[in-house]
């Protein structure tokens, strides 16, 4: 600890901050979601539609104008597809064990690779939407998703729906990570 700070002495002030606001500044990017920050909901699918594991709703042609806007419920296990507030999808999905949680927040669409490989875990990610350049991601994790399972932080969903959703989203879209979603809508 002691060579620790000794280095730090050697750096001067203003190198200490920009380190200080490398080290905080993902913590602020990944900030909880603002009421700004999340979609305005106009029009819902089924709200009492029942999933079962691999199952979705997809019904695009309910807006067919409007950003793409995507909302995460890990408390309820769903993953919510709106264009200009009108819901057009539905599915399941697995999030990050104790270990490795997923956060919370909004985020934007950050990069799209339809045949991804993990370089950390060396597994496929098909249909992957980067969330953030640590490794936080939508996408596809076989047909078997459901609360059995978990992920490294990642948010996964079935991979037919995932391939739906990757060509409907943009580059830019933004994704709510949240707890109980809607309880006026959704229950």
């Amino acid at each position: 600890m002691t060579e620790l700070y000794a280095r730090l002495a050697n750096f001067t002030r203003t190198s200490r901050l920009l380190m200080l606001l490398a080290l905080l500044l993902p913590i602020f990017l990944a900030a909880p979601a603002r009421a700004a920050d999340v979609p305005i909901v106009t029009e819902i699918l089924a709200p009492d539609a029942d999933l079962a594991e691999g199952e979705y709703l997809w019904e695009p042609a309910r807006a067919t104008v409007g950003r793409i806007e995507i909302v995460a419920d890990i408390a309820r296990d769903r993953l919510y597809v709106y264009r200009g507030g009108v819901e057009i999808g539905r599915t399941i999905l697995i999030y990050g064990n104790d270990d490795k949680p997923t956060p919370l927040g909004s985020f934007k669409i950050l990069e799209k690779d339809r045949d991804h490989i993990s370089n950390i875990y060396h597994a496929p990610m098909p249909y992957m939407l980067r969330l953030t350049w640590t490794g936080i991601a939508l996408h596809g994790s076989g047909d078997t998703v459901d609360n059995r399972y978990a992920t490294h932080g990642c948010i996964g969903l079935p991979d037919e729906f995932a391939a739906l959703l990757f060509r409907a989203a943009k580059l830019g879209d933004r994704v709510t990570v949240t707890r109980n979603w809607l309880p006026q809508f959704y229950g």
